[in-house]
């Protein structure tokens, strides 16, 4: 470029710069000054954690699924100190014979060199041998292994990735070895989803930089965003391996922190670069200039999108369990060091980049063009007709929601694995010999001296359809074991009742547990939960936006206007994975329920990424508001200089969330379709339509502020100084 915007050094000296910005201006400014420095601690961040990032898919566990506090946790743990591990962690091997019984030739022998490869483990406890009636089969074809658990929860999944090979290894001809129960159960899901997660990152990434390309019109420009991302996620990855060693973490903390800073952290990229182009060369400004104005509009944004993100998400800590916690922490920490790489890594690389950013630029591109005519036409729509507009938007939202009302919820089924998955196998040989509620044994801890009283309890059930004789501790202490089969598939509804009548007729001494206990009591404290941690989540968004843009009555409406998305990306999740529709297009075998850790969790994340969008929009309208005092202005001019920014990241983070729907076990594609589903209709609907058509209709009344409010709000604003 010739231009004398061009001309002007980028570190010219400009002693007034810093009291003319804000505290985010003089921010980008200091990182540009400081640029040994500032590139020296990014360094030091990301090649010291990232030591630890290849180490995160190994050392991060499924496990963690437990309501903290519960009976059936209580009973896990008893049953494991008292009895030898055999609690709901411990591993099953099942061996099964088309040639005849196991108890003697070839059958016995297998059944021997498993029992040597379980003995071997210091991580197993006692392995029982099987017991005819319970773990051996009528016939003498199908035998269990039970193989004590000596470890917590997250290090037996890791005790099941180690043996499951070795075990499987044991099969010949007419005999089949599968290792399956809880903790294979997530051995399995986490190895099927890490090849999942690697298949959607090969078609994310090249989908991504198409879209970003055409965005920014320059190939180095679209660089950026996938650079900052790969920066917030070595460093969150590597940080995750740390806190493993003090607070066990789920994977899936790791998996939905590589979604989030990938759809983050080209949002904010993208909205920092695009005013940072429009005020270097469209205004005439030197790069430091330019740095400043960007940070103290489009870096405020940011800042408050990224404080909305942190917000939503903290509310799931409220959720008493591991793995919700991990989970959210680990997108938490992914949010921080993708925030702190967008407001001090970015304006360095700007900085430095300077007219480079413009490099391999496509024809059409206009770098400086910060204002749509596209979308200023588009508002310009908006405030002639309003209502006509509003009220499409408004019906295509509420019909997608009106399923919703039927939705119904339930702890991931074995349905979860693919068929051919070790522990989906033996599952299905245990129903097949034992019965429909084998694989979900309960295990019921007891007083010894009430043992006979919860035997008969258990023989006059209707829900039981067999228990074993009560066993007493073997270490002396005062406690019994009793394990009893229901007479119902593990994710039988009908299982839920049966817990319920023998909580209330065991005598008061019994726990009452098991794997399929545990998911029980975990869904109850989820449904209890949600109502708290959603109105948690609504009233810290309300007041973070009342806070940043001191009007009361756009703060309310914008966060009203989330649930309208939240809600019909549920209703859609209900036609999709309860109805089935398109099951067998998208590869998945419908559980007739969505699984019931959704509701909570992806109302937070929708929420969060909903009020990313707001806050780039309302942030924007807030800013021409304030310079001209016109709500049209406002209206027109928030969509002409956000709209392609909001419709951009959008798109992006649509791509990103269906590519992670399209292979692999069913939670991510519920994860991958609710999330693209909600940011399809949120960005595009809610944000370029409903939201601006609320501006229209409220006018100034959109931005008043009751006198005694402005006391007591700090005075944000997004205009430069």
């Amino acid at each position: 470029m010739t231009s004398t915007a061009t001309r002007r050094h980028a570190s010219s000296p400009d002693p007034d710069l810093g009291s003319r910005s804000g505290p985010l201006g003089r921010l980008g400014v200091a990182v540009t000054r400081h640029a040994r420095l500032t590139t020296v601690v990014w360094l030091l961040v990301i090649v010291g954690l990232g030591a630890f990032a290849p180490r995160v898919e190994t050392e991060l566990s499924g496990a963690g699924w437990q309501a903290n506090g519960s009976d059936s946790v209580t009973a896990r743990e008893l049953a494991q100190e008292h009895f030898g591990g055999n609690a709901s962690t411990a591993i099953q091997v099942v061996v099964h014979s088309t040639d005849g019984p196991l108890t003697s030739g070839a059958g016995k022998q297998v059944l021997a060199r498993a029992t040597a490869i379980l003995e071997e483990d210091l991580r197993i406890a006692d392995v029982v041998q099987p017991q005819p009636g319970a773990t051996l089969s009528k016939d003498g074809t199908t035998a269990v292994l039970v193989a004590g658990a000596d470890a917590d929860p997250n290090e037996m999944v890791r005790v099941a990735d180690d043996l499951k090979g070795p075990l499987q290894g044991l099969s010949q001809s007419g005999i089949q070895v599968n290792p399956t129960g809880a903790s294979l159960l997530w051995s399995d899901f986490d190895e099927a989803n890490l090849s999942a997660m690697l298949k959607s990152e090969m078609f994310s990434w090249p989908v991504t930089l198409a879209i970003l390309v055409l965005a920014f019109g320059a190939l180095v420009a679209a660089g950026l965003p996938l650079i900052l991302t790969l920066a917030g996620l070595v460093a969150s990855a590597g940080s995750l391996v740390l806190i493993n060693h003090v607070v066990p973490v789920s994977i899936w903390a790791m998996n939905f922190a590589m979604m989030f800073a990938l759809a983050l952290g080209i949002d904010y990229a993208l909205f920092i670069v695009v005013r940072y182009r429009a005020s270097r060369w469209g205004s005439g400004r030197t790069a430091r200039e330019a740095v400043a104005e960007t940070m103290d509009t489009a870096g405020k944004a940011v800042l408050l999108s990224g404080a909305t993100v942190l917000i939503s998400l903290s509310a799931v800590m409220l959720v008493p369990s591991p793995s919700f916690r991990s989970m959210a922490g680990g997108i938490m920490l992914a949010v921080v060091f993708v925030l702190a790489a967008t407001l001090t890594l970015l304006p360095l690389v700007l900085v430095k980049l300077d007219t480079r950013i413009n490099k391999l630029s496509l024809p059409w591109s206009h770098s400086g063009e910060h204002r749509s005519p596209t979308f200023a036409a588009w508002g310009e729509r908006l405030w002639k007709r309003p209502v006509v507009f509003g009220l499409a938007a408004l019906v295509v939202l509420l019909a997608l929601a009106a399923p919703v009302l039927g939705l119904k919820t339930a702890m991931p089924s074995i349905k979860v694995l693919p068929e051919d998955a070790s522990a989906r196998v033996g599952y299905d040989l245990v129903q097949g010999a034992f019965g429909d509620g084998a694989p979900g044994t309960l295990t019921i801890v007891v007083n010894e001296a009430d043992a006979a009283e919860a035997s008969a309890v258990l023989a006059d059930d209707s829900g039981i359809a067999g228990a074993m004789p009560a066993t007493p501790a073997a270490d002396g202490s005062s406690y019994a074991l009793i394990q009893a089969v229901p007479d119902v598939d593990p994710s039988d509804p009908a299982l839920s009742a049966t817990v319920d009548r023998l909580r209330a007729d065991l005598p008061a001494s019994a726990y009452v547990g098991g794997a399929a206990v545990e998911n029980l009591d975990l869904k109850t404290q989820l449904d209890d939960s949600t109502p708290l941690v959603i109105g948690v989540i609504l009233a810290l968004g309300f007041l973070l936006l009342l806070i940043a843009l001191r009007a009361p009555l756009i703060a309310l409406l914008g966060t009203l206007a989330s649930l309208l998305s939240t809600a019909a990306a549920f209703g859609v999740a209900r036609l999709v994975f309860q109805e089935g529709w398109g099951s067998g297009v998208m590869g998945f075998e419908s559980q007739g329920f969505l699984d019931a850790w959704a509701p909570v969790f992806f109302f937070a994340m929708i929420f969060a990424i909903a009020m990313d969008y707001t806050v780039f929009l309302l942030a924007s309208a807030k800013e021409h508001f304030e310079q001209s005092g016109d709500p049209k202005d406002a209206l027109v001019g928030s969509l002409a200089h956000s709209g392609r920014v909001i419709f951009a990241a959008g798109a992006v983070m649509v791509a990103v969330f269906f590519t992670f729907a399209l292979s692999g076990p069913l939670p991510p594609k519920e994860m991958g379709i609710v999330l693209g589903i909600a940011v399809l209709l949120d960005a595009f609907l809610v944000r370029l339509v409903l939201l601006p058509v609320l501006l229209r209709l409220t006018g100034r009344a959109a931005w008043w502020t009751p006198r005694w409010l402005t006391r007591v709000l700090p005075d944000i604003r997004f205009s430069h100084s």
